[in-house]
């Protein structure tokens, strides 16, 4: 007989232990299709919208699709979107819309910013049914409005410094003085123009000291190395033997200073240059005489020009060293063909012609050939020179009287009588400019007063030219030379004309005249003329007078010499005229 223990275990039954794990599958796998099911719905609730809780720039978007919250972010920020910034600036203020601000919402980005998307992503779920933040704008910067809105916000509200300057006006320096500015900082401006922007906040900028690039010390620099240099004195170009002397007001016009790269530099104008030196040479290679003219009631040389062929760029190259450069080594020899001129500038220097030393005017009544034949004569006798010992002639400066020179027909005297002729009127002249010799003091050497006294004229101090036959000359018998000068102030038919002839020299008498009685009358006769080209007149009596002239010094009382001119005038005919052919 078996004993067994009743401690002893049973085998375990196989069958049961399968049903047990098969029910533990079940239920795990109900699990899992309970949570699976569960995350797709929610998944599928939650999709792409954007976080329950959002809000972008205040404005609620969430649990909305990415569309929809773009649309509802739009509606919402439709006032702030297009409301103008107010900018202040050093207690200014400035309204700006964010379209010249180049400002402008950027809807999707900023929905996108905010969590609308569609994700398997625990994280995504949580964040949509849990989270959701208050988000600002994303906001688009149109930079190239921008930079335009900042730029012209500094020029309304700032200040530009001001650049040190040195410029060269009518011979002188002239300094602009640097000053710093007020700057709005572009960088800070974009900044808060951007935070001002769909807020009720003002865009505060700040205005910071803005250093000019040329300051105080490059305008010094400026001046110590070339401006002061450069006005310090004449400058002499050398072409040839003729020398170009240019004073610092005549080529301060062709310079400048410009900067470059944070200083002061040197400048020149080229073609003024080229036009200064063209100025005193001559311009199409011949050489030019000295002469004169007068200004302002005193005589002043006009300078010599040589002939001068050169290169131009053997100048302009060199020139702003020439100027800057010390006293005495500003010349320079300039390579040249050189031809040079008969009369120079030292000879008519030379000449000593400083001031007026007579003037005389006479008058005569309108008529167009006088306007044209005494305008024609006064235009070639002025600016006539007259060097010591040298003659002057009427006719041999005037010309011949033909209309190739100038002249037309006016009225002579003929034979005692008035005749049409070429040049008529040109005595006008004669007499005008035989008394400014008379006052200067100058040696008559030929003058012929008119056959019978014209009462417009000086008695006995008048003269009359006739081409090949009448001249008027006189000598320059004073160690100085003598310019003459010619005016005429035509008449009209309601104004007499005036000629005025002026001389020029160094002073060298003081003249006073007297005039005597007229004496030894002789009555006019009586003709009567049946000529095409006569011409009535009534007459008046002959006469004869004297004319003194008296020399003395210059400050003297003490007289010097005298001269005695004597003239003996012919009647004036009375002419009565006939029809042609009217008298046997």
């Amino acid at each position: 007989m078996t004993l067994w223990d009743e401690t002893t275990p049973t085998e375990p039954d196989p069958r049961r232990e399968r049903e047990g794990g098969r029910v533990v599958w079940l239920v795990l796998v109900g699990l899992v299709l309970l949570v699976a099911g569960g995350y797709t719905a929610a998944y599928l609730s939650a999709g792409d919208k954007v976080p329950r809780g959002a809000t972008v720039a205040g404005v609620e978007i969430g649990g909305r699709t990415p569309e929809g919250a773009a649309s509802a972010l739009e509606a919402g920020l439709a006032d702030r979107a297009d409301a103008p910034i107010n900018v202040k600036v050093d207690g200014s203020t400035e309204s700006v819309s964010p379209e010249e601000a180049g400002l402008s919402v950027d809807y999707a980005a900023s929905v996108e910013q905010a969590g609308g998307e569609q994700s398997w992503e625990p994280t995504r779920l949580w964040d949509y049914y849990t989270g959701g933040d208050d988000l600002d704008a994303v906001v688009d910067v149109d930079e190239d409005a921008m930079e335009a809105l900042v730029k012209r916000l500094a020029g309304d509200l700032g200040t530009e410094p001001t650049d040190g300057a040195v410029a060269f006006r009518n011979g002188e320096i002239v300094v602009t003085d640097p000053v710093a500015g007020d700057a709005i900082d572009p960088d800070e401006a974009r900044d808060a123009l951007v935070a001002a922007y769909l807020s009720d906040d003002d865009a505060e900028l700040t205005l910071s000291p803005s250093q000019p690039e040329i300051d105080d010390a490059d305008v010094q620099a400026a001046l110590d190395d070339f401006a002061n240099p450069a006005l310090s004195g004449p400058v002499t170009l050398v072409f040839g033997d003729s020398r170009i002397r240019l004073q610092p007001r005549e080529f301060a016009p062709v310079l400048g200073m410009k900067a470059e790269d944070g200083a002061l530099v040197p400048s020149l104008n080229t073609k003024k240059l080229t036009t200064l030196v063209a100025s005193g040479i001559s311009d199409d290679g011949a050489p030019v005489d000295a002469s004169f003219e007068v200004v302002d009631g005193k005589p002043r040389v006009i300078p010599a020009k040589p002939g001068v062929t050169y290169d131009p760029a053997d100048v302009t190259d060199a020139f702003l060293t020439l100027v800057a450069k010390s006293e005495g080594e500003r010349e320079m020899k300039v390579e040249a063909t050189v031809d040079e001129p008969e009369f120079t500038t030292k000879d008519a220097r030379a000449l000593k012609i400083k001031e007026q030393v007579s003037t005389f005017t006479t008058y005569f009544p309108y008529a167009e050939y006088r306007n044209i034949n005494i305008g024609r004569a006064a235009e070639l006798v002025n600016g006539t020179v007259l060097e010591p010992g040298e003659t002057f002639s009427l006719n041999g400066v005037v010309g011949e009287r033909t209309r190739e020179n100038g002249f037309t027909e006016g009225f002579i005297i003929s034979n005692g009588i008035f005749k049409e002729d070429l040049g008529g009127g040109v005595s006008q002249m004669a007499t005008t400019t035989f008394n400014a010799m008379f006052f200067a003091g100058l040696e008559d050497i030929e003058h012929k007063p008119h056959s019978f006294y014209i009462d417009r004229y000086p008695v006995g101090r008048e003269a009359t030219v006739a081409w090949g036959a009448v001249d008027l000359q006189f000598r320059n018998d004073t160690p100085y030379g003598v310019l003459i000068e010619a005016n005429l102030n035509p008449s009209t038919g309601s104004s007499q004309g005036e000629l005025t002839v002026s001389m020029y020299s160094t002073k060298y008498w003081d003249i006073t005249t007297r005039t005597g009685d007229r004496y030894a009358y002789v009555s006019p006769a009586t003709r009567t003329l049946d000529t095409p080209d006569c011409y009535p007149n009534t007459g008046y009596s002959g006469f004869q007078i004297d004319v003194w002239r008296y020399f003395k010094k210059p400050g003297s009382d003490e007289l010097d010499h005298s001269e005695k001119f004597h003239t003996s005038y012919t009647p004036s005919d009375t002419v009565i005229c006939k029809p042609p052919g009217s008298i046997d």
